[in-house]
């Protein structure tokens, strides 16, 4: 449910509310009905103004509808999402972060950072490399069949057995090199988002990349506003698999 289905469901319970409670009270009911909108539909409106403060700036529950973060998250997995945090920092590396993509959607997608502002990224032999040191990734399911490489103010991807292809900034958030502080470097406020299937996940090495905030600098959403919903910290649903994401 989103933020904006609860507020529209109190809104509907807080004017029955309102209406049983100017009702003319009939003789021998003794007000029975604002007797009962007080007893039992009170209630209901706080804990639901209550629960959209929370799901608006604080936490959200997120559902797993796609195989893009497995092993880690599984189909179905229900997870709780930390609204809160990014207002304070930028994402860490490896945070799993739910976020609007630079591309059309209706849904948020859920990605693992691997690439922060400033830093140099190549994807080598199924291995990520960060400022030229291997990454260690236990959470990955296999090596990616394709190598990577941010340069020349871009982003340069080769399939297996392919040819190196720039992604296009029509169609992927590639900022123009003016937002760019060196060739081969991720832009300022530009982050590098990969799904731990890597085989099978629609990502950074797709659409370029995410932003934390701001309006996406290129791509098919170029001018829409960019952000980070937030980070997904704990898997509670289903009871058996219940744990805290690292």
């Amino acid at each position: 449910m989103t933020p904006q289905e609860l507020l529209v469901i109190v809104a509907v319970i807080a004017i029955v509310r309102i209406v049983l409670s100017l009702r003319p009270v009939v003789a021998g009911s003794s007000g029975r009905s604002s007797a009962v909108a007080r007893e039992f539909l009170d209630p209901f409106i706080i804990a639901g103004l209550a629960a959209w403060v929370l799901i608006t700036f604080v936490a959200r529950t997120y559902y797993i509808p796609t195989a893009s973060m497995v092993p880690t998250l599984q189909i179905h997995d229900v997870l709780l999402v930390d609204k809160f945090e990014y207002r304070f920092h930028e994402p860490n590396h490896g945070d799993i972060v739910v976020f609007p993509p630079p591309v059309p959607t209706t849904d948020d997608f859920i990605k693992r950072v691997v690439g922060r502002p400033g830093d140099r990224l190549e994807v080598r032999s199924g291995t990520v490399y960060i400022d030229g040191s291997a990454l260690s990734e236990p959470y990955v399911a296999e090596k990616p069949q394709y190598d990577l490489q941010i340069r020349d103010y871009g982003i340069y991807v080769k399939e297996l057995g392919g040819d190196w292809t720039k992604l296009d900034s029509s169609s992927a958030n590639i900022p123009p090199k003016s937002d760019w502080t060196a060739p081969d470097r991720i832009p300022p406020n530009c982050f590098m988002m990969f799904g731990d299937n890597r085989n099978n996940s629609e990502d950074s090495h797709i659409w370029g990349f995410a932003q934390a905030d701001g309006t996406f600098l290129a791509g098919p959403l170029k001018g829409q506003k960019a952000s980070f919903t937030g980070h997904a910290f704990l898997i509670f649903w289903p009871l058996d698999r219940l744990r805290i994401l690292r």
